[in-house]
């Protein structure tokens, strides 16, 4: 039987929307067949990239029970000041407005954590007497936590350096002239320190005129048990 006229017209517009409608269905549109089909697991909706989980301080993982997580950062240049995290506590930073020339400490108590003082020492044009008094009537188990700015070395004497030897350090004997150096130690120590950093001044290597490239130490200290009375 042939289809003419009016009825043909409609026999073809009801093609054309079939073959739309199926067009439609396997080609377009984000959950089509052909799309899965060959899109494979690239069309597939992907979980937001989550950042790495950063624990006290920014450290990459946490510290075990009884211990104080810190991190130190020696000062760039004489432009950026140094700063000192414990337990994600700033102790000493430029935003704190607490930071000088030369040689930057905190001072911890090693039983509980808690800070007791924040001090700079000028080792420029300072008086090197300060750092020595400051030093000298420690008490036993007092964690010393320091970071150099600029120049940490020059005012520094015999005594001076003696003293952060019986800390714990290694590399104040050598300290010099513009140094970066980190460093966390404490009275009546063993053993020498394992948390120090020392970067040499040197015309050849110096990541910035006249400077060489701050440092950045991070880690746990454990608590010491109280002392007996």
């Amino acid at each position: 039987m042939r289809i003419t006229g009016p009825l043909r017209a409609v026999v073809v517009l009801l093609l054309v929307g079939l073959s739309w409608l199926l067009a439609n269905t396997f080609f377009g549109g984000e959950n089509s067949s052909f799309r899965i089909f060959f899109g494979g697991a690239s069309e597939q909706p992907t979980s937001v990239e989550t950042r790495p989980r950063r624990y006290k301080c920014g450290l990459a993982a946490p510290c075990p029970a009884k211990h104080l997580a810190f991190r130190l950062v020696s000062g760039a240049a004489n432009v950026i000041g140094p700063k000192i995290c414990l337990e994600d506590k700033m102790l000493i930073s430029s935003v704190k407005d607490n930071v000088g020339r030369g040689i930057n400490i905190a001072l911890v108590n090693g039983v509980n954590g808690e800070l007791l003082e924040t001090k700079s020492f000028d080792m420029w044009a300072g008086d090197v007497s300060d750092l020595l008094k400051f030093l000298r009537p420690l008490h036993e188990g007092t964690l010393v936590f320091a970071a150099s700015f600029d120049d940490p070395a020059t005012k520094l004497n015999d005594e001076a350096r003696k003293l952060f030897e019986e800390l714990g350090s290694t590399a104040m004997k050598e300290l010099a002239f513009r140094d970066s150096w980190v460093f966390v130690g404490a009275k009546g120590i063993e053993n020498k320190s394992p948390f120090e950093q020392r970067m040499k001044n040197s015309k050849t290597s110096n990541k910035y005129e006249g400077w060489p490239e701050s440092l950045e130490m991070d880690g746990c200290i454990p608590l010491r048990p109280p002392l007996e009375s």
